[in-house]
């Protein structure tokens, strides 16, 4: 076998894009160029890694255990050059989040200072639902995650960031309170597999609330400003909005059992082997979360 780091490379990335022409805009390469990379990759193999159907990339079987093999190869190698930068006494590599999406607002003042201290480092935040951001953990994706519910599915090490409280939210026009918002006002939800949808649910089932109407958006901006349409209420991350409450385009409506606390957590995996990137990540957490929770999010 003749195997190099470029065809393991461009094959995973194809992988992983499930096609040639995405691959080839990820990894800044012609189309032409991408597939002679995997035609010779595929030349090492007397069994088939994959096939063209349809015009669409898939994977044999046989080339997914290739993949899995190919990602941890890669894994060791960027370990490998992020271990050499260290003794050198350069930070330098990837590191991957995926952060639930209502914790787009906190985790850049958490991860801005780490990356501008060390620029050398490559940053990736994918911003998704829970169930999402969980999968991505599972199939070692990603290096950490944001959550606000901690999955039961996992063995995991975290570190608690920050408070998270849901409170209902209004137009400022709305004149109803109390229990008549869930009257006389549509209720927006955030689509299944949301953490902000199963902490509602949750709440409106412990409160016996029965919602006459309900809508339903794929992100916290969505649902934001739909209510700022006056489209309907919903109950919301207070940390979200609080520029729109400030110019009395929102309002909170008090609310029996509201606000739901909760807590945003960095995670990852317990059996993790953790770069030198990810371990100098966790230092810094640990080191400056406090000061940043102090400028940042203290009134």
């Amino acid at each position: 076998m003749n195997i190099t780091f470029n065809q393991i490379r461009v094959f995973t990335t194809v992988v992983e894009c499930s096609s040639i022409t995405k691959a080839s805009e990820k990894l800044y390469l012609s189309q032409p160029a991408v597939s002679i990379q995997l035609r010779n990759f595929q030349d090492q193999f007397e069994i088939p890694i994959y096939e063209i159907i349809n015009k669409k990339f898939n994977p044999t079987p046989f080339g997914l255990e290739i993949y899995e093999s190919s990602k941890e190869i890669l894994n060791q190698i960027e370990l490998i050059q992020q271990k050499s930068a260290a003794f050198s006494g350069l930070l330098k590599g990837h590191l991957k989040i995926s952060s639930v999406s209502t914790a787009k607002y906190v985790i850049p003042f958490f991860v801005s200072p780490f990356v501008k201290k060390h620029s050398t480092i490559d940053l990736e935040i994918e911003v998704t639902n829970k169930n999402s951001v969980v999968k991505s953990l599972e199939q070692n994706k990603s290096d950490f995650a944001i959550v606000s519910t901690l999955p039961k599915t996992l063995a995991l090490e975290k570190i608690e960031l920050m408070d998270n409280e849901l409170f209902l939210i209004a137009h400022n026009e709305v004149k109803e309170r109390g229990a008549s918002v869930f009257k006389h006002h549509p209720l927006i939800f955030r689509e299944l597999g949301s953490a902000t949808r199963t902490a509602m649910e949750n709440y409106l089932k412990k409160q016996h609330i029965l919602v006459q109407t309900k809508y339903e958006l794929s992100s916290n901006e969505a649902v934001k400003q739909a209510v700022l349409a006056n489209l309907g209420s919903s109950i919301m991350p207070l940390i979200g909005i609080k520029d729109d409450l400030a110019k009395q385009r929102l309002k909170v409506i008090p609310q029996k059992g509201l606000p739901i606390k909760s807590k945003w957590y960095v995670i990852w995996r317990s059996d993790k082997k953790l770069s030198p990137v990810s371990s100098a990540f966790i230092r810094f957490l640990n080191e400056e979360k406090e000061p940043i929770i102090k400028k940042h999010f203290t009134a």
